[in-house]
């Protein structure tokens, strides 16, 4: 059922080594991206910073992150398409840090990183039946599992970069996320997985320190985006194949922070007839902040709700079908009163659009997307 000693073992190294290496990389990275003008400066009310800031900080963790799949992990042709798109999208978002990039070139990047993914087997032909009262396990897509899998990473890939509006916020959330994939992959025996989360986990810890509260750096869409990318991947090489019922979840919630923000943000914005890419101050965290949370209490409350939602897709990942059940019913409540307290029922929430609309003005239509989640 778990892995043997020497995956282990190659498990741990990742982890220190991607952790030590992000660590130790952060502080010349954070110099090079003042040396190429890669600095976020708070030019409107979304940003919460008041000083300009290097950004492009993401580089660390790719360093870190790769270094350990070279050296830990067993190269194959899935693992090699991982790597190839995960390069792919750290130099279109480092570039994007220096010059910010069109939105619709970002999202060519995203999608040939994702063919690199597909093309190399990264896609998911079958998956988990979500009907519990199935009598198959699983689900044939055919023709389906390719434009599902590009959906899934391109989307996956936009979710955590647009969390990445607090300091330490999209950092953390990722590497709870991380945290609860590697430990499901360890009960459905997928080394290889395991080893490459490890090391994912272990590079946003050593970048951390420097993004929390108050952020020395930001990670940048180098950062976000390759966060997303790996984590989406890497739940396709083994959680999405997973041939037990309701299994199908344990990705969704795993990632259900990042993605539920996206869906509500995307929808948010076509129903009040403006462009998806448009910039706003409706995410998750800028709410919260509407109540009159501090940005480390916005953060602790998203880490709480992500390390809770982790927990459930972990829960679900075993062999009892109440407990699915029971880790189902529970994800749903808690999102009813997510949404009951910080989106319906919030008057300080009102309050703040109603200035933010009177405060708007024609030149905020052209924001991109770097500027979505801050």
């Amino acid at each position: 059922m778990f892995p043997g000693l020497a995956d282990w073992i190659k498990m741990l190294l990742a982890f220190a080594v991607s952790l030590l290496v992000a660590y130790v990389m952060t502080p010349p990275v954070k110099r090079f991206a003042e040396k190429v003008g890669a600095i976020d400066v708070p030019k409107d009310n979304r940003r919460v910073h008041d000083h300009p800031i290097p950004r492009m900080g993401g580089l660390a963790i790719f360093i870190g992150f790769v270094l350990s799949l070279i050296f830990f992990v067993p190269m194959s042709t899935k693992v090699l398409g991982l790597l190839v798109g995960s390069v792919i999208i750290a130099v279109m978002g480092g570039v994007d840090d220096i010059v910010s990039l069109n939105p619709w070139v970002k999202l060519a990047g995203q999608i040939v990183a994702a063919l690199v993914a597909i093309r190399c087997g990264l896609v998911f032909d079958v998956i988990s039946n979500p009907n519990i009262f199935a009598e198959e396990t699983y689900i044939e897509i055919g023709w389906l599992s390719i434009p599902l899998t590009m959906l899934w990473i391109v989307g996956c890939t936009n979710a955590v970069n647009l969390i990445d509006g607090l300091d330490g916020l999209a950092v953390g959330v990722s590497a709870i996320s991380s945290m609860t994939m590697l430990i499901v992959s360890l009960f459905v025996s997928e080394p290889v997985v395991s080893i490459i989360l490890a090391a994912l986990t272990g590079a946003c810890l050593g970048f951390m320190p420097y993004n929390l509260n108050p952020a020395k750096i930001f990670m940048g869409d180098v950062g976000s985006q390759l966060l997303g990318f790996v984590l989406s991947t890497a739940s396709i090489m083994g959680l999405f194949k997973l041939h037990a019922i309701i299994t199908f979840f344990v990705p969704l919630l795993a990632l259900a922070l990042p993605l539920a923000d996206t869906i509500f943000a995307f929808f948010r914005r076509i129903l009040h007839g403006q462009s998806p890419f448009k910039a706003d101050k409706g995410h998750f965290h800028h709410r919260l902040l509407a109540m009159g949370l501090n940005q480390k209490q916005v953060v602790a409350v998203l880490y709480g709700i992500s390390a809770v939602l982790g927990l459930l897709a972990v829960l679900m990942a075993g062999d009892s079908m109440a407990v699915k059940i029971i880790c189902l019913v529970a994800a749903f409540i808690i999102s009813l009163g997510i949404w009951l307290k910080v989106f319906k029922n919030n008057p300080n929430l009102r309050e703040h659009h109603a200035e933010e609309h009177k405060a708007e003005t024609p030149a905020e239509s052209n924001t991109t997307p770097q500027e979505k989640a801050e």
